[in-house]
């Protein structure tokens, strides 16, 4: 009883009005109560007010798109972090690459150091974009319920 009174803010009723929209595209919805539906989750204070919104669906189905949005939020995330690697270790290798070109031009000394550097992250690098690759390839293959 506690949890229908807790108050929502706008993440949720966004969520809410997300489900519905799927909802109406799935066919469980009439465009008209879609437009009712969507004006009282954006106005609705309360968990309990939501849920009342979304309690005639299938439950399979309300799962079922849960778990698609987790699984989407999920791969941006790991989209993001696999971006994050690789501007990471291009700008490392620009410094190392950097900082060799000044050493060379001030000593005359001309061995290539960075190569070492640059393999080793390298390697990590593509221990981590590989395997993150493959499982986004093999979900976005996997079919979305609706």
């Amino acid at each position: 009883m506690a949890s229908e009174l807790e108050r929502v803010g706008t993440a949720e009723r966004e969520s809410v009005a997300a489900l519905l929209s799927d909802a109406l595209a799935a066919g469980y919805l009439e465009t008209e109560e879609f437009g009712e539906r969507s004006t009282a989750a954006y106005s609705a204070r309360t968990r309990g007010e939501l849920e009342a919104l979304v309690a005639d669906l299938p439950a399979t189905w309300v799962r079922g798109r849960a778990r698609d949005r987790r699984r989407e939020r999920h791969a941006a995330g790991a989209r993001l972090g696999m971006r994050a690697h690789v501007a990471a270790y291009v700008a490392g290798s620009l410094l190392m690459l950097g900082i060799w070109a000044v050493v060379g031009m001030s000593s005359g000394s001309w061995y290539f150091w960075p190569v070492w550097p640059i393999l080793g992250w390298g390697v990590g690098l593509l221990g981590h974009v590989i395997p993150v690759r493959a499982v986004l390839e093999a979900q976005s293959r996997r079919p979305i319920r609706r």
